[in-house]
């Protein structure tokens, strides 16, 4: 019989990163409504403690995920707390300016120390918590990754997708799992992280599309991941340009099947014409 989602998020021990606002803290107050036990790291202390609370007084800490040494002692002392951890989520991220040749080489340098270096300490220290048959890491991408229009935040989200499966593979004999979470545009205010006065926030809401999901969507398909362990969480659930990768794929198959049944008729043909010839 399956567990339901609630039986299956009960009692679970589950640390999330960017825990201040956003999908992070609507996914930590929608774990703890579960019934399951949330840590929670960010950098914004007072939204943090906020978050905490309306969690049951969870434990939390303030951690600059750039920072290796931090995150260790960050994720020791929360699993101390929680008596241990079932689950991570990878969420903390953000989204600078993104063009190459008007873009400032040192925003995009230390963009990518945050979403792809943060993401590779927090996956590092993580993996001797949830190294066992039960854990599981939920890597935060975005379908941007496949869309050149979104610029060279495209890149750094790929890479954090790439991270978690490489992820994957180590983690897959001990019994564990790790998902990726591809996220298309969602309709929410972004942690504010300045880099030398340069706000990352770089999508006023004004700009979003018709087509951006509701928090409430995002946070719906993140529990629904995470009580199932699943390998994919796509939000929205057709994430855009799969239709085309997926046309894409049926053509390539047709493709084939056209090279192949041509080559079977050359060949036969070759044959019936090598039969005549040596009758």
């Amino acid at each position: 019989m399956s567990r339901t989602l609630e039986e299956s998020l009960v009692g679970r021990r589950v640390l999330i990163t960017g825990a201040a606002r956003g999908i992070g803290a609507g996914l930590a107050k929608r774990l703890h409504e579960r019934g399951a036990l949330v840590g929670l790291l960010g950098l914004e202390p007072e939204l943090l403690e906020q978050t905490a609370t309306a969690c049951g007084r969870a434990p939390w800490r303030y951690c600059d995920i750039r920072d290796q040494h931090a995150v260790e002692e960050a994720f020791n002392h929360l699993a101390d707390q929680l008596g241990g951890l079932d689950a991570v989520v990878a969420n903390a991220g953000v989204m600078p300016p993104l063009s190459i040749v008007d873009g400032d080489p040192e925003v995009m340098r230390q963009a990518v120390e945050i979403n792809m270096m943060g993401t590779y300490n927090t996956l590092r220290a993580a993996g001797s918590h949830i190294g066992h048959r039960n854990g599981y890491a939920l890597v935060v991408a975005t379908s941007t990754a496949f869309s050149p229009s979104r610029g060279v935040h495209s890149a750094r989200r790929g890479g954090t997708q790439e991270l978690g499966e490489i992820l994957r593979e180590e983690l897959k004999p001990l019994g564990a799992k790790v998902g990726i979470a591809r996220l298309g545009e969602i309709d929410m205010d972004r942690t504010l992280i300045e880099f030398d006065g340069v706000a990352a926030c770089s999508t006023p809401r004004s700009a979003l599309s018709r087509t951006a999901s509701s928090i409430t969507v995002a946070v719906d398909a993140l529990e629904r991941g995470i009580a199932g362990r699943r390998n994919r969480v796509n939000v929205p659930s057709r994430v855009p340009g799969t239709g085309s990768v997926r046309m894409l794929a049926l053509r390539a198959t047709g493709m084939t099947r056209t090279i192949g049944q041509r080559s079977h008729a050359t060949a036969h043909a070759r044959g019936r014409t090598e039969s005549e010839g040596a009758a």
